[in-house]
C-alpha cells in the first residue's frame, strides 16, 4: 500500500489586527504622554567685601525683595539710590509692575547694554516668590512683527541677601 504524503502549506501570518492596534494606540500614548522641560538658570554670587575686588565705577542694579513688595536701587561709585519702590497690591506682589519698572530702566541709556542684576531677599521670602522674580527680571514679554516673543531683560542674576538682614546660625 502507498502512503500519500499531503503537501503542507506553510501558515500565513495574518498581521492585520495588530497592525490596527498600533495605529490606534500609538497616537493615543504620544497624546498622553508628559513632556518635561528642565529650565537651568546661571546664577552668580555676589562678590562680597572683598577690596580692589569690585570696581566703584561701574553702576549696579539690585531688586530687593521684602515682605512689603519690591525696591529696585542702583548702585553707582558706593552711593545707592532708589529708582522704584512696588508695594504689594491686595496682598500680592506686584510682578508685572516690576517687569514694566524694568523695561523702564532698560531703556535708559545707562542700563541698555548691562546684563547682569543682583536679587536681595529677606531671610521669610517664599521660594516660589524668587523664582518668579527670576523669571520677571529675566524675560518680558514683548510684541515683535506682530507676535507674541520673550525678550531679555537682565539675563546673567547673582542672589544675596537684602541689607539691614541677618542671618542667624
Amino acid at each position: 500500500m502507498r502512503r500519500q504524503r499531503r503537501i503542507q502549506e506553510e501558515a500565513e501570518l495574518n498581521v492585520t489586527s495588530f497592525m490596527n492596534l498600533m495605529i490606534v494606540l500609538v497616537p493615543v500614548l504620544l497624546m498622553n504622554m508628559v513632556f518635561s522641560q528642565l529650565a537651568v538658570l546661571d546664577l552668580k554670587l555676589p562678590l562680597g567685601d572683598q577690596p580692589g575686588a569690585v570696581n566703584p565705577e561701574d553702576v549696579s542694579l539690585e531688586v530687593i525683595v521684602s515682605k512689603q513688595g519690591f525696591e529696585i536701587t542702583r548702585t553707582y561709585q558706593e552711593k545707592s539710590e532708589s529708582l522704584a519702590t512696588l508695594p504689594k497690591k491686595d496682598g500680592n506682589y506686584d510682578y508685572s509692575g516690576l517687569s514694566s519698572a524694568l523695561v523702564d530702566i532698560k531703556k535708559n541709556p545707562g542700563f541698555e547694554d548691562k546684563k547682569d542684576i543682583s536679587l536681595l531677599s529677606e531671610a521669610d521670602i517664599d521660594y516660589q516668590t524668587l523664582i518668579t522674580v527670576m523669571d520677571s527680571v529675566r524675560i518680558y514679554p514683548a510684541v515683535i512683527a506682530a507676535s507674541l516673543v520673550d525678550a531679555t531683560l537682565f539675563p546673567e542674576i547673582s542672589l544675596g541677601d537684602a541689607p539691614g538682614t541677618e542671618v542667624t546660625p
